[in-house]
């Protein structure tokens, strides 16, 4: 059985053949962040400091087969501990109640170092599709020699769609909160 196992893997090799193969996250070098308009003058950025992904990527064809990514929502982190309470609480994501989003992708298209991933993203229990866009898709051997994968994700989301719905009027007109929320995520993985 050895003997058929590497005469299998010697002719995948010497054909140049690559397959799809799941990548682990390294989260030393990701980060899961997100902006959004504060009080219609600027924007606020945060990250959450606590994530997982299951991710297939097919290093010959840059193409992903499989994305999953899970955020723990009571990682918030934009700098102020009353306003990450805030963000944890009955008025934002509820995080005792739904301690997790998700997103799992339905779809990508690729477009060299560039893509459009498609998925299904699930914050306060609610789902609705979204679109991300993939820039910066590169690949690298480490000094290890282990294959990684490196890429940014960005979208935008409305927050009302997914129940979070807090806000203050302004006195002189606006909003303390905007409702478009930017996303962008920085991924480094390497291969298992």
């Amino acid at each position: 059985m050895k003997f058929f196992s590497k005469l299998l893997a010697t002719a995948v090799l010497s054909t140049g053949v690559a397959f799809a193969a799941p990548y682990s996250l390294d989260g030393s070098h990701t980060s899961v962040g997100f902006s959004v308009k504060h009080l219609m003058i600027t924007n606020v950025k945060g990250d959450f400091k606590k994530y997982d992904a299951v991710i297939d990527f097919d290093s010959k064809t840059k193409t992903f087969n499989t994305f999953k990514a899970t955020v723990d929502t009571s990682s918030v982190d934009t700098g102020i501990v009353k306003r990450d309470n805030h963000l944890k609480s009955e008025d934002f994501f509820l995080s005792e109640k739904f301690p997790k989003m998700t997103f799992v992708m339905k779809s990508y298209k690729a477009d060299g170092d560039e893509g459009e991933m498609k998925g299904d993203l699930t914050i306060r229990g609610i789902t609705k599709p979204v679109t991300l866009e993939v820039d910066d898709l590169a690949t690298i051997k480490d000094f290890e020699g282990n294959t990684r994968v490196g890429f940014t994700l960005e979208g935008k989301i409305n927050r009302f769609d997914y129940d979070l719905k807090w806000n203050k009027a302004l006195e002189l007109g606006g909003v303390a909160v905007g409702e478009n929320v930017k996303i962008q995520v920085e991924v480094q993985a390497v291969e298992k």
